[in-house]
């Protein structure tokens, strides 16, 4: 089973309750008439995304969404047995090749993180599974701020000093 964060939007959404909401931000005197904020939950794991930043509640969703496979991509771990074809192509020459702003990523982060956690924490190891550098998988990780901060929680749990 696919992770989440791997799902198209129509797949992911059945499985999500989208709400509507006033919130405070940019936009003027104008901006809280309408419910322009969007917050999306994963029903499943109650795992949310949100994004109020806009005054145009399409774009909000599309925000909300990214965020949402964001914080499934960092928060909910799937088994994996072998590479995606999404990482596949991704990868060459033992480099990753992604934006952090890319659609993709948060699939890409979640296979990292997956594997990572089945490795037990291990970086060198990891990365060999995955055919890249530990130094690129670890500026993969470092691209997103939560996801490098539960990463090194996971590893100071565990007894194990804190990635740098």
């Amino acid at each position: 089973m696919p992770h989440p964060s791997e799902l198209s939007e129509k797949e992911l959404i059945k499985d999500c309750h989208v709400r509507r909401q006033r919130r405070s931000g940019p936009g003027g005197q104008h901006r809280n008439k309408v419910e322009t904020a969007i917050v999306i939950t994963h029903t499943p794991s109650g795992i949310q995304g949100a994004a109020s930043e806009r005054r145009n509640q399409a774009e909000n969703r599309k925000h909300a969404l990214f965020r949402l496979r964001i914080n499934l991509a960092i928060h909910l771990r799937t088994s994996r047995s072998k590479q995606s074809e999404l990482w596949n192509s991704r990868t060459s020459n033992n480099r990753i090749t992604i934006n952090p702003q890319h659609s993709d990523f948060p699939a890409v982060l979640a296979e990292a993180l997956d594997i990572i956690v089945d490795q037990e924490l291990d970086i060198k190891n990891s990365a060999e599974i995955l055919s890249v550098s530990s130094s690129q998988l670890v500026k993969l990780i470092k691209a997103d701020s939560l996801a490098w901060q539960q990463l090194n929680q996971l590893r100071s749990t565990a007894g194990q000093h804190p990635l740098k």
